[in-house]
């Protein structure tokens, strides 16, 4: 069997989960996931745990936030007024809104916290600062 290199397309089954457990991700009941090796399509984490691997191997990683989605970044926290936000948008803390960058591209943020006068939105990827676990399975490979 051929092992895993940077430029290999691979197909993985994998299920993806906080370190208390909670499943965040999970490609059961779905294709698996295809992607190249090294060409920076997934997180890092992930991405480096591959080579040496052939097609049938199984492994558990854990990955540390700064080698998947990140540690927090406050730049990406900004308080907005509330009367700026309209009536009929309903303000709970995990509610996930769309604004426009000033370039107007869109943005997904979450309502992190609601005040009196402010609510703050959250423009962090919902996983970032979180270490993450992985149980994946090698289904094809194929040499770049």
């Amino acid at each position: 069997m051929t092992s895993i290199k940077d430029g290999d397309t691979v197909r993985i089954h994998y299920t993806g989960t906080l370190l208390d457990g909670t499943v965040f991700d999970s490609s059961d009941g779905r294709e698996p996931l295809e992607f190249v090796v090294g060409s920076g399509q997934i997180i890092p984490g992930l991405d480096e745990a591959l080579p040496g691997m052939a097609e049938g191997d199984k492994k558990k990683v854990n990955i540390p936030c700064d080698q998947a989605y990140g540690p927090i970044n406050p730049a990406l926290m900004q308080g907005v007024p509330r009367d700026a936000i309209p009536d009929e948008i309903p303000l709970e803390i995990g509610l996930q809104l769309q604004m426009q960058t000033p370039q107007g591209q869109p943005m997904p943020v979450t309502v992190a916290e609601v005040g009196e006068e402010e609510v703050m939105l959250d423009a962090n990827h919902p996983l970032a600062g979180k270490d993450l676990t992985f149980d994946f399975e090698v289904v094809s490979v194929n040499a770049g």
